[in-house]
């Protein structure tokens, strides 16, 4: 017998405020990465945006700025992986359980 539609439909608004509560917590969460040995940490929100960066003075040299640029992107890349990890952390069985709760298969 097929599923009741109002079941479903109730499956589904049930899951989507779930969803957009994740959503508005990742966005309220921080998240930080640092590079070379924590002299190069940023922080960035749950959604990956980046909200502050801080630099230990001993890694400036004004005559190798390569370096710090380098130092930098990888704190931010560190970050955003950490956001990612709790984006899938908070979403991954939200999103991924959507399909099954409506009957329907899996994304």
């Amino acid at each position: 017998m097929p599923p009741n539609i109002q079941d479903i439909l109730a499956q589904a608004q049930a899951m989507q405020e779930k969803l957009a509560s994740a959503q508005e917590e990742l966005e309220d969460t921080e998240v930080t990465g640092s590079a070379g040995g924590g002299l190069v940490t940023a922080t960035v929100s749950g959604a990956g945006e980046l909200t502050a960066l801080t630099i230990d003075p001993k890694v400036v040299d004004p005559d190798d700025v390569d370096t710090l640029a380098d130092l930098v992107v990888a704190a931010v890349r560190d970050a955003n992986r950490n956001a990612q990890k709790l984006a899938e952390e908070k979403m991954g069985g939200l999103a991924g359980g959507l399909g099954g709760a409506l009957g329907l298969p899996g994304f």
